[in-house]
């Protein structure tokens, strides 16, 4: 995953394998679906290029289907911000009151508070 400092984030394609990576990682980092708007910002705010290229994060959303970052001349990772606001608390289990973990469609609000 190469999550190597605090606050980074990552894309991956939903499939088995990520899913079960994610699984044995779940205690220690905040994963869920990311939606169109909140990735939109994401790529246009925190996006890195390789060389010399001009980032339009419209197409890069269109092109994720068929292509990695990598491929685009974008670095796979995004460098964050603390969440604004802070974390309330960190524990996911057994109350489902934390942020590792999978947080499905509020993890838009988390990356959110981070840019």
């Amino acid at each position: 995953m190469r999550l190597r400092r605090k606050y980074t984030a990552i894309l991956m394609k939903k499939s088995t394998e990520n899913m079960k990576l994610l699984q044995k990682v779940r205690n220690f980092v905040a994963y869920g679906e990311i939606d169109k708007e909140t990735l939109y910002d994401l790529l246009a705010k925190r996006a890195q290029v390789i060389g010399k290229v001009k980032i339009n994060p419209e197409k890069i959303i269109n092109q994720l289907d068929k292509k990695s970052l990598s491929e685009m001349s974008i670095k796979d990772f995004f460098r964050l911000h603390s969440p604004r606001g802070g974390i309330n608390t960190k524990r996911h289990f057994p109350k489902n009151k934390g942020v590792w973990g999978d947080n499905g469609k509020k993890i838009n609000d988390l990356v959110r508070r981070m840019l």
